[in-house]
């Protein structure tokens, strides 16, 4: 249960309610104008439902929802008050019954509305008693929501443009109390048996199987739905459609189903078979059978997110599930296979045991991505899953710099709080740091360690530190031989990563044998930051040249001297990227891994060549390490063929060539990747890494207009539209093909013909980034205007559009416009704090570089008040804007005669 303070538990006494006789001013007003029985954002915790009784009635014609919720409850101390969550609800009658002996007795409530706080409260005529068995029958009205949250509207148009009608549910956080009054917090777990009214040419689904369906009037049946087992109310589900589904069975007999329009029903076979064996995979990892009979997959046309873990019924935008054999990528399918994999680790880790309170998201997010990572490096191994994941957390780095960024687990209350936790650093971050945790322990011990968390925690809420004490119990067992003996408090160590924000810097100086290191809390800016007395367990390991047997060292410390057996030509730390750190190399450290790149570069891993170069371009942030070094560092790369290496180059360099251009310095070009783009084959063939990286430099080298591109792509694009569309790309190709077709007017308005009818969520995916690489300003003013309709552009690609607007030399003003001008209709249709808003408002001004544009930015925001000013995502803009103008001013001449002195063009 939430926490509250003893005072608050004196707040309804047994007698008259003390809210009747309060003469405080200040205590919430109902909208009818009497007092409101409770004053916290949080519900009280002596009232807890038992069980719910659902009846939904949709009206998919008039958009509007009729239901009657029947709650059990049992009360802790009596009171007179239930206070519980209602939102855009209006609750027609509520009656509280109670069974005496073989009588039930039902007696009206009154019912009182306190909006800013999302609760209602129903009155008794007396207090509740204690022990006794309550239910609450609530009779209500709603509409379905126009926007992507709570009970929604969703429409898709069939191949022969006719326009259908669906509704879906998407509750997480704070949206379950859109569809039905309930105790919407993850701690007020309960059973739920829903029941779903439709017309007979729909078909229900929800969290658990269908046990019978009814007539209930002439054209109207009612599906009943199996009881669910306990959990949260964000987890309930149910959607009224005319989707058909694809069903197989696991080996333990789970029912495993595909959901989605019929006209894409074909596409969903790679999804199933993924997801088939992924949740086999889950039930032998974690010893723990999936619990329920059945797990849906539910391809929504309208979808905010990527996906949503709903126990049972797990929904996803169609391109996070769909796919299509003859026009999806090599990326499609990594995508789809880790989101898939992700939704079904939340099955335990979230839905079986969740966190206690929101502040703790990490425990469920974390550890949802983290065992991506797990579950599809053996499920899929051809997807090299492990060549993408670390890329995560060096992104999450980006953010975690800043002073704006947040501690893992943070206290949070109000719904935008809380929709503020769903960032990178409750996932990206959460899940680097378990696998740092899992590289430190050894993998069984951190198996072992989860096992007996979910075990000992099952159908409960827990907090940070339940888990840690789950793996302290068991660590000793994996870690203790290569510790030598070294007791592990596996809770100190890691609340040093959970509980405060930032990452540590390690300095390595070597003198002969002896390695100094040093740590400290590394920030982007001016080295002027005072001692901060930020302290972390870092599990260091390292190699050296001469022994590439990976050593270890927790470094507790600010200081510590590590001894070698020998002298090293060089020592490289954070061996594989499994530390969430970075290592500065004092003196001539840094000269002697750059020669090593240049000399022999296959002598480490990829994952430590792309570690080397994100960490020399973090240094030249903080002005550890000059932007020459860090440049020099980087010549290697055109002898590099791995995907990571040369990811992390190209995220290092394109973010600085865009600096450059806003400065209109147009004359940064390099040759870095020439022979790499010139070697690739316009084809699908080689693995998925391979597939990834042609993908993506074919496309850079064709916005950047490098001729040999340029002409292949605009032969491909003839012969392509020559076939209205009909030829069949290399899917790998696709996006550079179309990205050079759309820059003259009939190639784009050809590519706008076919984004309207096309079925590919790939290939409409492409049309569309395309579209926003045009460099033609009036049509992609268009598109923003367009798109943010929602008419024939979905509303959910807005927020992709306008950020992929905001990278384009052209459309960064319209972008920046566009938000500034909108900003109140777009907090309407995406709430303060979602992760949507967050990315538009980083998107459209994280390249701007001058102080006339921060001005601009600032003057904005802070002219918005309660609408905005005080969002996280802000202050993360207005940092990184300052550091973009301070890198910049330090850097920009430094860079043009560093590219001089190499005679180097940029492609």
């Amino acid at each position: 249960m939430p926490f509250l303070s003893s005072s608050l538990l004196l707040l309804l006494t047994v007698s008259t309610p003390s809210w009747c006789q309060s003469s405080d001013t200040t205590s919430p007003k109902a909208t009818n104008g009497t007092p409101f029985p409770w004053d916290k954002i949080r519900l009280p915790e002596h009232i807890v439902p038992v069980h719910y009784d659902l009846m939904i009635h949709a009206n998919l014609t008039t958009l509007t929802f009729e239901g009657t919720t029947e709650i059990e409850i049992a009360a802790s101390r009596p009171t007179s008050a239930i206070i519980l969550h209602s939102h855009l609800l209006q609750v027609s009658k509520a009656t509280l019954r109670r069974r005496v002996g073989e009588r039930l007795t039902a007696e009206p409530l009154r019912v009182l509305e306190y909006p800013p706080h999302e609760q209602i409260a129903l009155v008794a005529s007396e207090p509740l008693v204690v022990g006794l068995p309550y239910t609450v029958v609530i009779d209500y009205t709603g509409h379905l929501s126009g926007h992507l949250n709570g009970f929604y509207k969703s429409t898709y148009r069939t191949k022969e443009g006719e326009v259908r009608v669906l509704a879906s549910t998407h509750f997480e956080p704070t949206a379950a109390r859109m569809a039905f009054p309930c105790f919407d917090e993850p701690a007020f777990k309960a059973n739920f048996s829903v029941k779903i009214r439709r017309e007979p040419r729909h078909v229900a689904i929800s969290n658990m199987p269908l046990v019978k369906s009814v007539t209930v009037a002439e054209g109207l049946l009612e599906d009943h739905f199996d009881v669910t087992v306990k959990m949260s109310t964000y987890l309930v589900a149910f959607i009224i459609s005319d989707f058909e589904s694809i069903s197989k069975m696991t080996k333990n007999g789970v029912k495993v189903s595909i959901y989605a329009v019929p006209d894409k029903i074909h596409q969903a076979d790679y999804a199933l078979d993924a997801a088939v064996t992924l949740l086999e995979f889950y039930e032998d990892y974690f010893s723990i059978p999936y619990p329920l009979p059945k797990q849906d997959l539910a391809a929504i046309p309208d979808f905010e997110s990527g996906a949503m873990e709903n126990w049972g019924l797990t929904t996803y935008r169609e391109s996070a599930l769909l796919f299509d054999a003859e026009k999806s990528s090599a990326s499609d399918k990594l995508d789809i296979t880790l989101i898939v994999s992700h939704e079904l680790a939340h099955q335990w880790f979230g839905n079986l045991v969740t966190m206690e309170w929101w502040n703790d998201l990490w425990l469920n997010e974390g550890f949802a991505k983290f065992m991506e990572f797990v579950s599809v490096s053996v499920t899929h191994p051809e997807l090299k899953v492990e060549d993408y994941f670390f890329g995560k957390c060096f992104d999450v780095m980006e953010v975690d710099a800043l002073n704006s960024s947040h501690p893992v687990s943070t206290a949070v209350e109000d719904p935008a709080q809380i929709r503020e936790m769903f960032d990178e650093v409750s996932y990206e971050k959460g899940a680097c740091i378990l696998n740092m945790l899992r590289d430190y322990l050894g993998a069984d011990a951190f198996k072992s360690g989860i096992v007996q968390y979910l075990l000992k925690h099952s159908y409960k809420n827990t907090k940070n530190e339940d888990l840690w004490n789950s793996m302290a119990s068991v660590s000793m067992g994996g870690a203790g031989e290569q510790r030598k003996g070294e007791g592990l408090d596996v809770k100190t160590m890691m609340n040093t990563w959970t509980l405060q924000k930032g990452f540590p810097l390690v300095t390595v100086t070597v003198r002969g044998r002896n390695v100094h290191m040093k740590q400290e809390l590394y920030r982007k800016g001016p080295d002027d930051a005072s001692e901060t007395g930020d302290l972390w367990h870092v599990p260091l390991t390292f190699i050296t040249s001469k022994s590439d047997s990976v050593q270890r060292f927790l470094l507790k410390t600010k200081t510590d001297v590590l001894i070698l057996p020998e002298e090293v030509e060089w020592i490289k730390f954070n061996v594989g990227m499994n530390g969430y750190y970075i290592v500065h190399y004092e003196d001539d450290g840094w000269d002697s891994l750059t020669a090593l790149l240049k000399g022999a570069h296959t002598t480490i891993s990829s994952n430590d060549r792309a570690s080397l170069i994100n960490n020399a371009f973090q240094l030249v942030s903080n002005g550890k390490l000059s932007v020459e070094k860090a440049l020099d560092l980087t010549l290697y790369l055109k002898h590099e063929t791995e995907i990571m290496p040369v990811f992390q180059g190209l995220n290092e360099l394109i973010p600085m060539y865009k600096l450059m251009e806003k400065r209109d310095m147009n004359e940064v070009e390099n040759q870095l990747l020439r022979d790499l783009i010139d070697n690739q084959t316009w084809t699908d063939e080689g693995s998925v890494t391979e597939r990834m990286l042609r993908s993506q430099l074919l496309l850079l080298a064709c916005v950047r207009k490098y001729p040999p591109c340029v002409q292949r792509a605009e032969a491909y694009f003839r012969e392509w539209k020559e076939s209205d569309g009909n030829l069949s790309l290399p899917s790998d190709v696709t996006l550079a093909v179309f990205a050079v077709g759309v820059q003259n007017p009939e190639g784009w308005d050809f590519l706008y013909r076919k984004y309207q009818s096309s079925l590919s969520n790939t290939e409409k995916n492409n049309i569309e980034v395309a579209l926003c690489v045009s460099q033609d300003e009036e049509k992609l003013q268009w598109l923003l205007d367009e798109s943010f309709k929602g008419d024939v552009i979905k509303l959910q690609e807005f927020p992709h559009i306008l950020r992929t607007v905001g990278r384009n030399p052209v459309g960064y003003p319209l972008a920046w416009k566009f938000l500034r001008e909108n900003w109140d209709k777009l907090i309407q249709k995406f709430e303060l704090g979602s992760s949507s808003l967050t990315s538009m408002v980083i998107g459209t001004t994280n390249q701007f570089s001058t102080r006339a544009r921060l001005e601009e930015v600032k003057e904005f925001f802070s002219s918005l008040k309660e609408n905005g000013s005080q969002l996280r995502c802000v202050q993360q803009t207005i940092e990184t804007i300052e550091e973009n103008i301070r890198w910049m001013d330090k850097n920009f001449d430094k860079i043009r005669v560093w590219l001089q002195s190499q005679k180097l063009e940029l492609l």
